[in-house]
């Protein structure tokens, strides 16, 4: 039974033991709900602490025709009935008590006494060191109302731009962490019984069980107001039984499908150039490598958002659906369950799709039947776990063997990173001392005559400032990109006319052809002053 019948049927109760009451009391019964919502208010005529106190409400003020009205309750002491009869008689005025129910109290005195919304302050990402902030946020959240702690949280880690957050639990405590631009940072230790109020919300929401004795995965979604606006926060839900209850992340995606456009990528020019071919003239396969958090996701969806046109059938497999995309045909394949993303490209591939984007490769099967999809005319889309473009290529070799008939599959390798963007109104300069100038010139020494190289002997470098803007200098964060686009020098290894595929190989020949490192193009960005050179060690 849904909860309206449910509050229906206790209403009716209410009404029915308040017309019995009424009756045995001699007191003319009114039952309110057709007007509870809409009757004028009556001002001036009791305080709002003489209400509650004496469960009394005024429903019509009097006149010299008409008596003054009072809705009274069985709460209602018997005194202040006859005081207020008294008092009304020797001042010349009519006056009439009728029996309402206790809900019929409740609806009006929530209009005479409207609940005040609560504003509670933002949640602030505190710096390293800083226990005062985390203790302030802390404080905050744990006094945030049960039934809205969980909204509250996600809608500051929204307001923040948090990719995750992790709910952890300690003997004591529970903490809260947050991943902003790709750092993630202690927000607060909530108390324990937050747990249960967190987990409640996530269960129901994200079909998660708060007894499971295993990992378990959830998908829920939940909108976001902003001002005038609202928009669709998508959560990834993962969950692991530890000592001391079960820890969750959160993984946050923005549902704004003008997000997942190329142009808003910042990819730069020459690796643009490439992506806009690919999308020019789909066919073959694309890989994109790189750890969870690195940004594959967006920039696959936002390469089938530029060749989604109602001349292209596009298919996805993925596990599980990360964005809805308008247009395109989306299969959930549930990996956990037996599902398996080969059978199912078998089977899309009967459809007669034009572009196919696989979730991830992760096994031979689904590498060859992704390679034999590719070399027939379809474009397929995929991830892969590798540390570099070259890594991965080494691996598909591994996984679909050297075949000939492979070499002109693969057309392009992306492995991509984030890092922070610093802040521009606050970086400062610095100078470089000789171990580092000397690194970087180790680093960039053999950069390809393709791309410009910057002044080696006298160049500076910067530094986060932080600001309130700001708090850790940063603001935003960039794409790193390593292209490694599959050329005849590079077929060869998938031909089999090379014997020696190591990683180390490929990557020596793809920089003779052109090929621009992760760690070079985090470098080129540090002397840019986009990053910095602790950034990128962090990152790559």
């Amino acid at each position: 039974m849904d909860e309206e019948k449910v509050q229906a049927q206790r209403r009716e109760a209410d009404e029915n033991a308040t017309r019995q009451r009424a009756a045995i009391l001699g007191v003319q019964y009114m039952d309110l709900r057709p007007l509870e919502q809409t009757m004028p208010l009556v001002a001036g005529v009791l305080e709002v602490a003489q209400m509650y106190q004496g469960r009394m409400v005024p429903l019509t003020a009097g006149s010299e025709e008409s008596a003054w009205q009072f809705g009274i309750t069985t709460q209602t002491p018997q005194s202040l009935v006859r005081n207020m009869e008294q008092e009304y008689s020797q001042s010349g005025r009519a006056i009439q008590f009728v029996m309402i129910s206790g809900s019929a109290f409740k609806a009006l005195m929530r209009r005479y006494d409207p609940p005040k919304e609560v504003v509670y302050d933002d949640i602030k990402i505190a710096k390293e060191g800083d226990s005062d902030t985390i203790g302030e946020v802390s404080k905050t959240l744990n006094s945030v109302s049960s039934d809205k702690v969980f909204d509250f949280l996600l809608d500051q880690a929204d307001k923040l731009g948090a990719s995750d957050i992790h709910i952890e639990n300690q003997r004591d405590a529970i903490r809260i962490r947050m991943r902003v631009d790709g750092a993630l940072h202690p927000v607060a230790k909530l108390d324990k019984d937050r747990y249960r109020v967190i987990m409640g919300a996530l269960s129901s929401r994200a079909n998660i069980s708060t007894a499971a004795t295993a990992a378990q995965s959830g998908h829920m979604q939940t909108d976001i107001a902003r001002g005038d606006s609202t928009h669709t926060l998508n959560l990834r839900v993962e969950t692991v039984p530890t000592m001391y209850g079960q820890d969750a992340v959160l993984r946050l995606f923005n549902f704004d499908e003008s997000l997942l456009n190329v142009d808003r990528l910042d990819i730069p020019e020459k690796e643009r150039a490439m992506i806009d071919e690919i999308i020019s003239h789909p066919r073959g396969m694309v890989l994109m490598v790189g750890p969870t958090g690195s940004g594959k996701s967006t920039t696959l969806y936002s390469m089938l958002n530029a060749l989604n046109t109602s001349d292209k059938k596009i298919l996805t497999l993925e596990d599980p659906i990360e964005y809805g995309l308008e247009g395109i045909t989306q299969i959930p394949i549930d990996t956990t369950d037996g599902g398996s993303f080969a059978e199912s490209l078998r089977s899309v591939l009967r459809l007669d799709p034009d572009i196919v984007m696989v979730g991830e490769i992760r096994d031979q099967d689904t590498a060859k039947t992704a390679i034999q999809a590719s070399i027939t005319g379809h474009l397929v889309l995929s991830t892969f776990h590798a540390n570099s473009s070259s890594a991965a290529f080494s691996r598909m070799i591994d996984l679909v063997g050297q075949n000939p008939i492979f070499s002109s599959a693969i057309r392009l390798v992306i492995a991509q990173r984030l890092v922070r963007r610093l802040d521009d109104a606050t970086k400062k300069e610095v100078e470089p001392d000789e171990t580092t100038k000397n690194w970087v010139r180790e680093v960039l020494a053999d950069l390809p005559e393709s791309t410009e190289k910057p002044d080696l002997e006298n160049f500076k470098l910067y530094e986060p400032v932080p600001s309130d803007d700001a708090p850790f200098g940063y603001k935003g964060r960039i794409v790193l990109m390593e292209q490694l686009v599959v050329r005849e020098e590079i077929q060869k290894f998938l031909r089999g006319d090379v014997s020696d595929v190591h990683t180390e190989t490929i990557e020596k020949t793809a920089k003779e052809n052109g090929m621009v490192t992760l760690l070079q193009a985090g470098v080129l960005a540090a002397l840019r002053g986009e990053t910095t050179l602790d950034e990128i060690n962090r990152v790559i």
